[in-house]
């Protein structure tokens, strides 16, 4: 199937779960399911985002992770895996694929949320109550030359 084509379909099993667009990138194509990242599209395979408690159900069911080589570094596995083959035959058997890609979507966004830190703020200075900078000294006193 030529690649074009191939989003196309995809756009089609993934459309019953919601608001789906697709996206050039990586020399193929990256799908956001409701505005969340859960796939793309590198040769002419689907690959969907799992996590550790959704990786299993694809292992199990045959899929293989999606692995890119960089220049002069060995070859990276991603936590992208394909889908089996007769998911890209039916909008109800992807459904229960990309659901689990959603599902590892949420999960990695929540864990980047919450793995930020918060800036930690001065304290304000009480009305009638002078700050820290105003009862400290400007600069320190000169020693006088003689």
């Amino acid at each position: 199937m030529p690649h074009e084509d191939l989003r196309d379909h995809c756009i089609e099993l993934l459309q019953p779960l919601g608001a789906v667009r697709a996206r050039r990138m990586f020399g193929g194509h990256g799908f956001y399911l409701d505005d969340v990242f859960i796939a793309l599209i590198a040769g002419d395979t689907l690959f969907v985002k799992t996590d550790d408690s959704t990786r299993p159900a694809f292992r199990a069911a045959g899929c293989e992770p999606f692995v890119y080589a960089a220049k002069g570094k060995p070859a990276t596995e991603t936590s992208y895996w394909s889908v089996p083959a007769d998911a890209l035959e039916s909008a109800p058997l992807m459904a229960a694929w990309a659901r689990l890609a959603m599902q590892a979507a949420l999960a990695a966004r929540a864990a980047r949320t919450a793995g930020t830190r918060r800036r930690k703020l001065k304290p304000r200075a009480t009305k009638g109550a002078p700050s820290a900078q105003a009862a400290a000294p400007a600069t320190k006193p000169r020693a006088r030359v003689r």
